[in-house]
């Protein structure tokens, strides 16, 4: 069901109605993103992601395993200790 209605105007400019200002939080100054999902245009407020649209660009459709605290810090860890680490052939 359409949250409201607007009508194009002959130079292209559409009037956002109150209602969908209130919804996308925009007011003056604001910038909108339109972007086509098939046979829809989705229009959001512009660098406002969804956890959902940040996981779909990063894993696609790919169902990922939770993982617990304890095992994304463990994670952070270990990449740290490979990225950065010293090994026992290093200078100092």
């Amino acid at each position: 069901m359409a949250i409201a209605q607007s009508r194009v105007t002959a130079q292209g400019q559409v009037s956002v109605p109150a209602a969908v200002r209130k919804v996308l939080g925009v007011g003056p100054g604001s910038i909108l993103e339109w972007e086509r999902q098939g046979d829809k245009v989705v229009v959001r407020r512009a660098g406002k992601y969804t956890f959902d649209d940040i996981h779909r660009a990063l894993f696609g459709d790919k169902k990922v395993r939770r993982r617990s605290l304890r095992e994304l810090n463990e994670g952070k860890a270990q990449y740290i200790r490979e990225r950065y680490g010293r090994g026992p052939n290093a200078r100092d």
